[in-house]
């Protein structure tokens, strides 16, 4: 889960950032000291999770969101305990006093990953209900101010990366939002593949298969990316591209 820490005292930021790089389940990837450094890190970044002071100076948290046309998940951090009921009536996961005590820290965390699995399994539902893409289907990708309509016969690989999946065609890597196990649903299994958590790969594409450590595999697809497949997907992956 990748987190930005926003807050205009570099001491509580530092503080904030230390305990959560003791959690596996955290990736702090920036940090800012104001709402517009915010604004900028948030577009750059794409954060999973933002943790928000709301008293800084020009601006609040508050006003951050407002100014927001993709708000993350929030997580309000502060020393007073009045702006509680606003930051719940702008859907905030949670608010947190400072000094922020690992515990409830750590509670705040799971509750967020919990919201995540849900929405996830939502996704997943949605997607079982409709029907296989094959590699004739085309698809509509955006990312930014960028589109494609792509061929899937042309994608040779598609990689999570967070709460996005990293598109692979010619040579492009656009993100789009999607967890990879609401994408795999969708797939023809006979065309694609998932090597493993993070990757999907599509067998057409397969140029060579070399054996890994533990038992896995390693897979060279044309124009050379090279992606592990997990000792648990190997065999069945052998059993598929075997006669």
């Amino acid at each position: 889960m990748r987190a930005i820490v926003i807050d205009d005292e570099r001491l509580a930021r530092k503080e904030l950032i230390n305990l959560l790089n003791q959690l596996e389940t955290v990736e702090v990837v920036g940090e800012a000291v104001n709402v517009d450094d915010a604004k900028e890190k948030i577009d750059q970044l794409q954060p999973d999770v933002i943790f928000l002071d709301i008293q800084m100076p020009e601006k609040t948290g508050f006003d951050l969101l407002e100014e927001l046309d993709h708000v993350p998940h929030v997580i309000f951090t502060t020393a007073y305990d009045e702006y509680a009921l606003k930051a719940f009536q702008v859907n905030a996961l949670d608010y947190l006093l400072k000094p922020i005590e690992p515990k409830r820290l750590e509670d705040s965390i799971n509750k967020l990953l919990g919201k995540i699995d849900e929405v996830s399994k939502k996704e997943e539902e949605h997607a079982s209900n409709q029907k296989k893409l094959t590699l004739e289907d085309q698809v509509f990708v955006k990312d930014g101010d960028r589109c494609w309509f792509v061929r899937l016969s042309n994608v040779r690989l598609f990689e999570s990366d967070g709460n996005y999946i990293k598109v692979y065609f010619d040579n492009f890597k656009p993100m789009i939002h999607k967890s990879l196990n609401a994408l795999d649903e969708r797939l023809d299994e006979k065309s694609f593949f998932r090597a493993s958590r993070k990757h999907i790969i599509n067998l057409g594409w397969v140029e060579a298969i070399e054996p890994w450590f533990n038992g896995g595999l390693v897979v060279t697809l044309k124009g050379g990316d090279r992606i592990e497949v997990s000792r648990r997907q190997a065999a069945r992956f052998k059993e598929m591209m075997s006669l």
